[in-house]
């Protein structure tokens, strides 16, 4: 059986085929942003914290009397779950399908919903192998274009993005200039710190390009106190916004669906001098490292860093089938 063979199969894989070699466009705006809400797009390692964090600022944010407005851009569709609870937010992506198929039109209230002040949605992605997770986040903003996005009314728009994803869609606040500013989220480890500085050398490459989105700021999530976090922060030149320690009373709190940025948890001062550090923080451009910068943050003996390239030879790649290969070379006997 082959992809010719099943009419179905083929006509998949040319949607896969037409949907790789779409052109995507990255024109940047010009000029300084002047809309009078912040749009912050925050950026992380999977699996470090962003949900965690978005969802106790945002929260805390709205108790200090802000409009907020959370929108998850993760395909895993979990940055709204803590706010909810555990509950699954119905994706745009998914509705907005299902809606299509039914001939009918995605309203605010079939995507967007609310709890202790924080408006909150996701834009989902296709499963996997069924589609571009970047381009479903185009998509999923062009959705939000035509209900009225650049209309609405809120103090802050928090956009929670993967930052170890490079295809363009995720890529789209900076490449765009949607946001005003980035905000880091990253712990003491190496792999979250390199998705971290990677972010930096895209805010920088589009910042040459005439864009105008900046940096705010790190968040250290999971502190143990070692220090690699704070040396990054101040070795690429941004501040560090807060640091939420590696407790167990957190951790137990964030895996039942608990909210701590509220003035009745003991973390309430934290998350609220967070959102103090949030609406302040400038844009600024940040000097990205290179891997050997980055690796000297860390203990060489941790690291590697004192592993030296051994060149591969010929014989080592053919292994048992290497043998000794005759010359065509005329050698000449001693005259």
């Amino acid at each position: 059986m082959t992809l010719d063979t099943v009419p179905n199969l083929r006509d998949f894989d040319q949607r896969l085929r037409d949907e790789a070699n779409e052109e995507a466009t990255l024109e940047v705006p010009q000029g300084e942003p002047t809309s009078k809400t912040q749009i912050i797009a925050i950026y992380g390692k999977g699996g470090i914290g962003k949900s965690f964090t978005l969802a106790n600022l945002s929260h805390m944010m709205a108790e200090q009397g802000k409009r907020v407005l959370l929108i998850g851009c993760d395909p895993k569709s979990d940055t709204t779950s803590l706010l909810f609870g555990g509950k699954a937010c119905p994706t745009i992506i998914e509705t907005s399908s299902k809606k299509k198929l039914a001939g009918e039109e995605v309203a605010i209230g079939d995507v967007c919903f609310k709890r202790g002040g924080v408006f909150a949605m996701e834009l989902g992605g296709p499963e996997v192998g069924r589609g571009c997770g970047g381009r479903g986040i185009i998509h999923g903003f062009e959705l939000l274009e035509k209900l009225g996005f650049h209309d609405w009314d809120f103090d802050y728009v928090l956009l929670d993005f993967l930052g170890d994803v490079v295809c363009g869609g995720f890529g789209l606040p900076i490449a765009r200039d949607m946001a005003q500013k980035v905000i880091l989220v990253a712990s003491n480890d190496l792999q979250s710190l390199y998705v971290a500085n990677n972010v930096c050398s895209a805010v920088e490459y589009f910042r040459k390009l005439g864009g105008n989105v900046g940096v705010a700021g790190l968040v250290i999530n999971k502190d143990d106190g070692s220090g690699e976090a704070q040396a990054f922060a101040k070795t690429v030149g941004i501040p560090v916004l807060a640091a939420i320690p590696q407790d167990d009373d957190l951790r137990k709190k964030s895996a039942n669906y608990q909210i701590v940025g509220t003035s009745e948890s003991q973390w309430g001062s934290l998350f609220a001098a967070l959102g103090d550090e949030v609406a302040v923080a400038p844009p600024v451009r940040p000097t990205a490292l290179d891997q050997d910068g980055l690796l000297a943050l860390f203990d060489s003996k941790d690291t590697g860093g004192e592993v030296t390239l051994v060149p591969a030879t010929d014989a080592d790649m053919r292994g048992t089938k290497s043998k000794p290969k005759e010359s065509l070379e005329v050698v000449y006997d001693d005259v």
